[in-house]
């Protein structure tokens, strides 16, 4: 028996395909929730593509910085995201306004979820950072024989 590791966290995925792939869930939920109003099965709210746009933003912003843990480069990889997630926002935007008919002002508090999401994902992406280099730098030190530090006692 071959023993391989196939975890979807080791493999390397690009933020773009990342992206693409959030932009795709966006329209499929979009569509779909029209198609289901347009049956009569359930009554969707009109602003129902500006939830879907901020939820699949959210996803894509957690993923994202989770799997910038395995970049080999780091800069070249938080360029890629950032673009990435301008660009998926833009793009979620705008289709959540065209189905919607309804601007994101007009939308109500959906200005506001997008401004949190976009600085959340950019907190998210500067913690995966800071746990990168602890993790880095805890690979470098010696475990075998770490140093001893020497404790202060006060005298009295």
């Amino acid at each position: 028996m071959q023993n391989s590791n196939n975890s979807i966290f080791e493999k390397a995925i690009d933020p773009v395909h990342q992206a693409i792939l959030t932009f795709g869930g966006v329209l499929s939920f979009i569509i779909i929730s029209k198609l289901i109003n347009a049956i009569g099965l359930l009554s969707v709210s009109a602003k129902f593509p500006w939830m879907t746009a901020a939820a699949f933003l959210l996803l894509f912003a957690v993923f994202n910085s989770v799997y910038s843990l395995t970049a080999k480069s780091v800069i070249k990889y938080w360029g890629r995201s950032i673009y990435s997630f301008m660009g998926l926002a833009v793009a979620s935007g705008l289709a959540a306004y065209l189905f919607s008919s309804m601007t994101i002002s007009e939308a109500g508090s959906y200005r506001w979820i997008y401004v949190v999401v976009t600085f959340g994902y950019l907190v998210f992406l500067s913690l995966m950072s800071f746990m990168r280099k602890i993790v880095e730098f805890a690979q470098k030190e010696e475990w075998n024989h770490p140093r001893i530090r020497r404790k202060k006692r006060k005298n009295r």
